[in-house]
């Protein structure tokens, strides 16, 4: 990725980590992590804690916090935040670079822009992970990417890029990336088909997306501004 060289800008008032990982860890999803009687299994250096609600998992680790909660028949949802020292404009830019996401995900395997029209871009992706025994998931879909205009707060920018599937291997499948300020978030919800269970999609897209997100945070802090 080509590098600007620009002068790096100073956030007032930007958290720490210690002040990040304690807003989004609460007390409750600490104690899930460290709590012997819950089952639970380590990803990259993060900890998956199946909790008292078989319903809910929480994922804390690397700066990076997901979520994820089965909140219907057979539906889903995916959230996951993380502090990224690098501008707004410089994060948009690689959030919405969508056929080099093959070159900076690995869980990307195919992401082709068929068309853009105004602020509205339709891109094919393929999404894939590994699983243990040499397993592998994949997905496919056709995502329509809405680019929202910056939203000018009283303590800063805020922009949106909202997506929903149009086609593609899940019922249903929707949601949003933001970014303010040094912090960026994703949130989706997701629908599988009948026959797969929401529980296994939603628990290997979190882990996906725990993925996609330090990519993201690693490639925007490289660039020098």
């Amino acid at each position: 990725m080509e590098q600007l060289i620009m002068k790096r800008p100073v956030y007032k008032n930007k958290p720490t980590a210690a002040i990040f990982m304690n807003s989004w860890c609460t007390n409750t999803e600490k104690k899930r992590l460290v709590a012997t009687q819950h089952m639970a299994m380590s990803y990259k250096g993060a900890s998956i804690t199946i909790a008292g609600d078989e319903n809910s998992q929480t994922l804390c680790g690397d700066g990076v916090y997901v979520e994820i909660k089965k909140i219907g028949s057979n539906t889903g949802r995916v959230g996951s935040k993380i502090e990224i020292d690098a501008s707004l404009d410089t994060v948009w830019n690689i959030l919405t670079d969508y056929e080099k996401f093959v070159d900076l995900v690995p869980c990307v395997a195919v992401s082709h822009l068929i068309e853009k029209k105004a602020n509205i871009s339709r891109v094919h992706q393929v999404g894939q992970i590994n699983l243990p025994l040499g397993l592998k998931f994949s997905a496919k879909a056709v995502v329509d990417y809405n680019e929202k205009d910056v939203e000018i707060l009283s303590h800063g920018r805020k922009r949106y890029l909202e997506f929903k599937m149009i086609e593609g291997d899940f019922q249903f499948y929707q949601g949003k990336w933001s970014i303010e300020q040094t912090i960026l978030s994703y949130e989706a919800v997701v629908k599988p088909k009948p026959w797969m269970l929401v529980r296994l999609v939603a628990g290997i897209l979190g882990k996906e997306i725990k993925v996609n997100i330090s990519c993201i945070r690693e490639a925007a802090q490289k660039v020098i501004y």
